[in-house]
């Protein structure tokens, strides 16, 4: 009896020491910290320190009752031993929002930040997905705390577990075995919208359309959707969302309903049903606007007021609505949109119905934790609706694929009509320009005929008036050759040397005189001469005046050559009425004491004769000067627009009034002959 009695106390005793701590050599795969009687537990608020726990004394029984919620935190207590000489890990398993662990190492406690909500960033090395390892000294015997915590107003129970390293790979590898089709098809997916979505740009660049955009959209937020989900898995490649995740788990439900949104839009234009119904377009409008609305509005709400029993209830409801009146709109296009694209259409919606359907189901009666049920694979929901959303995306790729071949076949048809009518049109042309060309050349036959008969007219006519005309001129370049007022006054200076007895100067005056007569009426008969010649008369003109104004008017002849004037020909008398009007005109009424008259004949290049006087200038000669003074010059240019038409030479006339500083100083003629 006595020997039972000390087996007993030995039996409690080691059982004491045992429970006293949790031994991590000793656990052979997993060990669950609830209803153990040495992890504690206490509520506390949410922002308490570690320091303020470790002095409380409030510890009881961990157990299912302690539920973390956005006001109140759930801390554990509990002794961890290595009672190894080796370095010894153990993992704490944690699939909840936020998870806190305070070890103790050397009188101070190390932090570990952890959970479902926290970015990879602030996750301890090596980021495994939802464990966290402990490490231990040899012997070491350490205090660990844990704080469970989350951000919403409710969430459900969950409760630590402590895992061996051989219990942890075991875990890995079947969630690896588990998890791993279910990832491989999310990547699928990933990878399929993402090649569309691409291409999809590319054309929208390309062809500048907005149904590219709206399928760009759709496309889009699909992908942004298929992130959020991968956010869920163990996955490490392109597993962007972990670094925000608690942001991604907000958007979720709006990034649904905005690619929605875009899907609407873009079966609007894909089916152009605003062609078949325009009510139906603009409820279908409504429609895509209510569903932006609603991604904003509830991505709004969860910033606010985070609680999960609101959140199940109010996606509920949402999909109450949605899923019947995204049936009713189905059989309502079905039913008055005739367009040869709706088959695509039918296929793509049944399957997106579906799966959204099947999904909905799935998730909100509990069937994806059911075990060994059909739909109990990780992540069902999310795979079943991915899935309705690729066959419907692939629907309607191979849609907007015979839109396009739609558009080049119409294109097609109508380049054919085009050409045919072209066709058609050249031909009746090709008719009308040969009964044209005959009616045409008939007409220009007798047109030429007419044509050349009144030309013939015209010509004769044109010859005769000119031939007239140039008599008349001859005549009247005759007539005004010279000025009566010089004759007069040359007889009366001659009377006067006479009376002086200055019978040399009187003789040598009327020999000059009489050469100029001479001179005039010889050349006159001529249709032209040489510059040469002409330059003479002027000289003989120009002396006869000198002797008659005296002394206070003089003249310079610049001539290069006397043999190059006479290869060119110019009417006769040509330049003496612009020498004369000069003289009258301009020279006489000045009162200039020097009274200059300038006559160039620049052979340099084509011959260029200049007239420069410094008189009053034309304006100021025109205000007292009679009509029939500037007669002469008139005719004179009359007579070279004639010689100009008759010799086929080019002699141009240009008059300039000098001036300066703004007031008349003369006049200057310029007389240029083109060959």
């Amino acid at each position: 009896m006595k020997k039972l009695v000390i087996i007993t106390l030995l039996y409690l005793l080691t059982f004491y020491t045992l429970s006293a701590q949790i031994k991590v050599d000793a656990i052979d795969s997993s060990f669950k910290l609830i209803g153990n009687p040495e992890v504690q537990a206490l509520k506390s608020v949410s922002d308490v320190s570690i320091n303020n726990i470790i002095k409380s004394t409030s510890w009881k029984a961990y157990d299912s009752t302690f539920t973390a919620s956005r006001d109140t935190a759930v801390w554990m207590s509990f002794k961890l031993k290595n009672t190894t000489q080796e370095i010894l890990s153990t993992y704490l398993f944690y699939d909840g929002h936020y998870i806190d662990i305070y070890l103790e190492k050397e009188d101070e406690y190390k932090h570990y930040k952890n959970g479902y909500f926290r970015p990879l960033n602030q996750r301890p090395e090596p980021k495994s997905y939802f464990f966290t390892e402990l490490k231990l000294s040899p012997l070491q015997q350490s205090q660990c705390y844990i704080k469970l915590s989350t951000n919403y107003k409710s969430t459900r129970f969950t409760a630590p577990i402590l895992y061996s390293k051989i219990g942890h790979l075991e875990f890995t590898n079947n969630l690896q075995k588990i998890h791993g089709p279910p990832i491989a098809f999310i990547y699928v997916y990933l990878i399929s919208m993402c090649c569309i979505a691409f291409f999809v740009l590319v054309f929208y660049f390309r062809l500048q359309k907005r149904i590219y955009i709206y399928y760009f959209g759709y496309l889009f937020f699909q992908i942004i959707y298929a992130l959020l989900v991968l956010q869920t898995t163990p996955a490490t490649i392109a597993n962007f969302a972990v670094h925000f995740p608690y942001f991604s788990n907000l958007i979720s439900e709006s990034a649904q309903f905005i690619f929605i949104g875009f899907y609407i839009l873009f079966i609007l234009h894909l089916l152009t049903v605003k062609m078949f119904d325009r009510k139906l377009a603009k409820t279908l409008t409504i429609f895509a606007i209510i569903c932006f609305t609603y991604a904003i509005l509830w991505f709004g709400f969860n910033l606010v007021w985070v609680d999960m029993d609101v959140r199940r209830i109010a996606s509920i409801i949402i999909r109450v609505i949605v899923l019947p009146l995204n049936l009713f709109l189905f059989f309502w296009i079905i039913y008055k949109v005739k367009h040869p694209l709706l088959k695509y259409f039918v296929v793509g919606q049944s399957l997106f119905f579906i799966g959204s359907a099947l999904s909905s189901i799935v998730y909100y009666s509990g069937l994806y934790q059911v075990p060994n049920g059909i739909f109990s694979f990780p992540y069902s929901q999310n795979v079943i609706f991915m899935g309705g959303l690729l066959g419907e995306v692939l629907c309607f790729s191979i849609a907007l694929g015979e839109s396009m071949f739609l558009v080049q076949k119409d294109k097609e048809k109508t380049s054919q009509k085009l050409i045919e009518q072209l066709q058609r049109n050249k031909i009746m042309e090709s008719n009308m320009r040969k009964e044209l060309d005959k009616q045409i050349n008939q007409k220009t036959k007798e047109l030429v005929q007419v044509y050349s008969k009144i030309e013939k007219q015209k010509e004769e006519q044109l010859n005769k008036s000119f031939n007239e005309r140039l008599r008349n001129m001859k005549m009247l370049a005759l007539r005004s050759q010279m000025n009566p007022h010089f004759i007069f006054n040359s007889l009366n200076a001659l009377k006067n040397l006479v009376m002086q007895s200055r019978e040399e100067d009187a003789i040598s005056y009327l020999d000059n005189f009489s050469l100029l007569l001479r001179n005039i009426l010889q050349n006159s008969s001529k249709n032209s001469i040489t510059v040469e010649d002409e330059l003479e008369i002027l000289e003989l003109y120009l002396s006869l005046e000198k002797r008659r104004l005296g002394n206070n008017f003089s003249y310079v002849i610049q001539c290069d050559s006397r043999e190059i004037l006479s290869q060119y020909n110019i009417p006769p008398l040509l330049l003496q009425p612009f020498v004369e009007n000069a003289i009258w005109h301009g020279l006489y009424p000045s009162n200039k004491p020097e009274k200059k008259l300038t006559l160039v004949f620049d052979t340099s290049k084509q011959l260029q004769i200049i007239i420069e006087d410094n008189g009053i200038g034309r304006k100021e000669s025109s205000k007292t000067k009679k009509t029939h003074q500037s007669a002469g010059t008139n005719i004179t240019k009359e007579r070279l627009t004639l010689y100009n038409h008759v010799s086929h030479t080019q002699m141009q006339l240009s008059i300039l009034d000098l001036e300066d500083n703004g007031k008349p100083s003369g006049t200057r003629i310029t007389i240029t002959y083109n060959d």
